[in-house]
């Protein structure tokens, strides 16, 4: 399995804070924003990643996180001119896709809960045989959301794009899972009033195939809200305050390339060494010394 993280946009709800700096490398306490969706596909045990971003942008991704291989991974680049819809990274990643399966998750999205990786386990094992997965997360304005409406042994039953008189209040979070087809559904749907290739409208396609399940993120499970300076604060102090309370890091790229094998524990020590004067550094070095894995 492929995966793609869509890291493009203008952020502008956060200007003046991204009017030169893309929103996914702001920090969230300790490390960029674009570490957290990356250890979604890594915690999904998905190697070879295409970061998609702006013409600005591109080259600090690749500044950032080079080709992947100091974590054990191929990382890639795809430039976006301008956004058109989130359904436009199947296109802009067609060759990268070839004839896998793909998993997209937004470059804003931040995820946290003890049993992430059986749920994204669930999700791949889901579309095995064909079709798409997505998620639904409880919220309190669902009216600012895409909704999920579900039956009672969570069948999909619509989903609608920040409906008026949402049919529940499980949001859908931006990461989904998709069989091979949905670079020819992205080819085929039409642009909405807005001009976007928007997700919803492939969603949609799956349902009409019922081919599109549902996975519930329940009270174990925080997706947490970037899209404002607010939403942006309490994020990091949410992140600060599990780190400190807990002891281990979220969202710890080389921890994760780790433990998931993709590295050595030598490597990891390289790692931290090179970060050795930032607690992070100095956490990644005491990984590396522990006696478990």
């Amino acid at each position: 399995m492929k995966g793609i993280i869509l890291a493009g946009g203008k952020g502008t709800r956060l200007y003046p804070s991204t009017i030169a700096v893309s929103k996914q490398l702001l920090p969230i306490y300790d490390k960029p924003l674009i570490y957290y969706p990356l250890s979604v596909l890594l915690l999904a045990n998905i190697r070879e990643i295409l970061v998609i971003s702006t013409p600005e942008d591109t080259p600090v991704y690749e500044r950032l996180l080079g080709d992947g291989s100091r974590i054990g991974t191929d990382i890639r680049y795809k430039v976006q001119n301008s956004p058109r819809g989130l359904a436009e990274a199947f296109l802009l990643g067609e060759e990268f896709i070839g004839n896998d399966n793909v998993c997209l998750v937004l470059g804003d999205n931040v995820f946290y809960g003890q049993y992430f990786s059986e749920l994204l386990e669930k999700a791949q094992l889901q579309i095995k045989s064909g079709g798409a997965a997505i998620f639904g997360y409880p919220v309190a304005n669902p009216r600012e959301f895409g909704v999920v409406e579900f039956s009672s042994d969570n069948r999909v039953l619509s989903i609608e794009e920040k409906p008026a008189k949402p049919k529940s209040n499980y949001a859908v979070p931006g990461l989904y899972f998709y069989d091979n087809d949905v670079v020819e559904i992205a080819k085929d749907i039409t642009p909405s009033a807005r001009g976007e290739l928007e997700i919803t409208a492939v969603n949609d396609r799956y349902l009409k195939r019922r081919k599109l399940s549902v996975t519930l993120l329940g009270r174990g499970m925080a997706w947490l809200d970037t899209g404002s300076p607010s939403g942006m604060l309490k994020a990091s102090e949410f992140v600060q305050t599990i780190q400190e309370m807990q002891g281990f890091y979220i969202s710890c790229i080389e921890e994760i390339a780790w433990r998931r094998k993709f590295i050595s524990r030598d490597r990891l020590r390289i790692l931290g060494e090179e970060l050795r004067m930032t607690d992070y550094g100095k956490y990644l070095m005491a990984l590396a010394d522990s006696e478990t894995e």
